[in-house]
């Protein structure tokens, strides 16, 4: 499917996706692969980057029977037979790190990532649950869940990691900010991304024009930023906003950023200020909205302007709650509990 034209610029190279185990060569020596999602957003791009006699990969995809066929096919395919000798993961989201394991214990592949990804990601796919543990069930309440949706998640079995990342084993090679790595023929500066996932690597070619970014930054969507029970009074979206005004400092106009989703782009320093202005356009809009008291789950519609289904409620639910918690953490709005224990939010003065 080919993406919708480009805002003024910025330009999409590519306008229809590989598909399949099929890439494209956007680089000398850098392919791009896409693995399926089931889900809205049905993919996630996966890069490989020729080391001679092997491959480094970027991301994996989840684990699925269906992900390691696609992967075995690409690797007998463009990979050429030649083994994939090291994993590199971006963040920890399932989706990008959901076979790293598997490429490590069946492969034999090294995995280079933050220590924050690596330690989220081994955490939770070690913590399964059967029931809906408390914790989570007192966020959904104190975030406004609709009531039809909160009775149906504590009556049945939560989502748990573990169901779409293979196990990981110990022992992975960290990287943090400020570090160069080699991959590819080239060197790459590594700068950290927050908000959609804490310690997020982007990659940044001083060899050519080349910037991984993972979900840090995308072309065409903005990614989620959420609250979740493990840390409900995180702040991922000044998080965002720090990472997006400080990698923004980096990008150049001949930049091609090779994103976890939707299509490679040219036009860096565009989408930053785009990004950048979006989530304060947002912060504008839900604060002249609150001037009656509302939950997070009373906001979707100033905040995402569009209707929201049952597949999409969840990460909206978190990221209205996250921008709430920002203007109330900011001193724009004040915080007060309702009697069935949900928070509702309201602008000072």
């Amino acid at each position: 499917m080919a993406e919708r034209p480009a805002p003024e610029g910025l330009r999409y190279p590519w306008e229809v996706p590989p598909t399949g185990s099929e890439a494209i060569e956007v680089a000398p020596g850098v392919l791009w692969m896409r693995l399926p999602l089931p889900m809205k957003l049905d993919h996630v791009n996966v890069y490989a980057l020729d080391e001679g006699d092997s491959w480094t990969i970027i991301d994996t995809g989840f684990s699925s029977k269906k992900s390691k066929a696609i992967w075995t096919e690409i690797m007998a395919g463009p990979l050429e037979g030649r083994p994939v000798s090291r994993v590199v993961v971006t963040h920890h989201h399932p989706d990008h790190i959901g076979l790293a394991g598997w490429f490590q214990t069946v492969h034999g592949a090294q995995l280079v990532t933050t220590r924050t990804a690596w330690l989220t990601a081994r955490m939770l796919t070690l913590d399964i649950q059967d029931a809906p543990n408390a914790e989570s069930l007192a966020f959904y309440r104190s975030a406004g869940m609709e009531t039809g949706i909160y009775d149906k998640r504590a009556g049945e079995r939560p989502f748990n990691f573990a169901d779409i990342v293979d196990p990981l084993p110990l022992g992975y090679l960290r990287i943090k900010q400020g570090d160069t790595i080699q991959m590819g023929g080239r060197t790459w500066d590594i700068h950290m991304g927050n908000g959609h996932a804490p310690e997020h690597a982007t990659f940044w070619s001083r060899d050519d024009n080349l910037v991984i970014a993972g979900d840090q930054i995308l072309p065409s969507i903005s990614p989620n930023v959420g609250v979740y029970a493990t840390e409900p009074m995180a702040d991922p979206i000044g998080e965002w906003l720090e990472a997006c005004e400080r990698l923004a400092l980096l990008g150049r106009a001949d930049h091609l950023v090779l994103g976890g989703h939707k299509v490679p782009f040219t036009g860096l320093p565009k989408r930053m200020s785009m990004l950048i202005d979006n989530h304060h356009g947002a912060l504008k809009r839900l604060l002249a909205y609150i001037d009656t008291p509302k939950t997070a789950g009373e906001v979707f519609a100033p905040l995402f302007k569009r209707a929201i289904g049952e597949g999409e409620y969840g990460l909206a639910l978190v990221e209205a709650f996250a921008h709430l918690s920002h203007l109330h953490q900011e001193g724009l709005a004040t915080r007060t509990t309702r009697e069935d224990g949900a928070w509702l939010y309201q602008r000072k003065g």
